[in-house]
């Protein structure tokens, strides 16, 4: 008998394999994106890739393996050394919005995943410059 008051977002859609899917696929886009790539100060983007994992997995519900090692997330601040534009913005929701579709995640849960990840992307924007 599942326990109703313990199920979560993370849960109920598949906890760490779909996430992991998810920010695998949407780093695949961003390899080959000419304005998101050279915001990542590492050539391989695998330490970026378990980074975002491990923050939505605690976002959503899961472990809360993203404070444990490297506090607030505080997001904001995070992407400020960064020039994240509308243009940014609207490529980095392009390859998450790829990645989402690839997950076959019920209405529901696809609606409010994306929900969220179109007002972090607009969230980050912090200059309107070219």
């Amino acid at each position: 008998m599942t326990n109703l008051l313990s199920s979560n977002f993370y849960d109920e859609v598949g906890g760490r394999p779909v996430f992991q899917k998810l920010v695998h696929e949407f780093y695949r886009g961003v390899a080959g994106d000419p304005v998101l790539k050279p915001m990542y100060p590492e050539e391989d983007l695998g330490p970026a890739e378990e980074r975002l994992l491990l923050f939505l997995e605690q976002y959503w519900g899961g472990p809360g393996t993203y404070s444990e090692q490297r506090g607030h997330p505080r997001l904001r601040m995070r992407h400020m050394p960064f020039k994240v534009n509308p243009d940014a913005r609207d490529r980095w929701l392009l390859h998450m919005r790829a990645a989402l579709d690839t997950l076959e995640l019920s209405p529901m849960h696809e609606a409010a995943l994306w929900d969220y990840l179109e007002r972090a992307a607009h969230a980050m924007v912090n200059t309107f410059d070219e």
